[in-house]
């Protein structure tokens, strides 16, 4: 691996630079907090070669919208279960926009 790979993983979202512990003090939780969404399914961190839990950006973020719907007193799984159907509507929206953009007319004429 050179230095430029190295350096690259900084950039990417998905790269799990992020220790339990780390990932915790970071979105203002704790450990067990991110045990739960991963039992919840909502997260899936990725494994050390030692065994210990690593998590992204992306999965982070995910996170941290969790703490905020449970900090407004939503249970963990309706948390969790929010965030999922979130995320499949904003894929859906997406899905729907490249359908439409893809039915325009690719040199539309001026009506008079």
């Amino acid at each position: 691996m050179t230095a430029d790979d190295s350096l690259s993983r900084l950039d990417d979202d998905d790269y799990p630079a992020y220790t339990m512990g780390r990932a915790a003090e970071m979105i203002g939780t704790t450990q067990s907090f991110l045990r739960a969404i991963g039992d919840a399914r909502l997260i899936t961190p990725l494994r050390s070669p030692g065994g210990h839990r690593r998590y992204s950006r992306y999965q982070l973020r995910i996170a941290a919208r969790a703490r905020e719907l449970v900090d407004q007193g939503t249970p963990i799984e309706a948390a969790c279960r929010i965030i999922i159907l979130e995320d499949q509507l904003e894929e859906a929206q997406r899905i729907n926009a490249e359908h439409r953009r893809a039915a325009e007319p690719a040199n539309p004429t001026a009506t008079a």
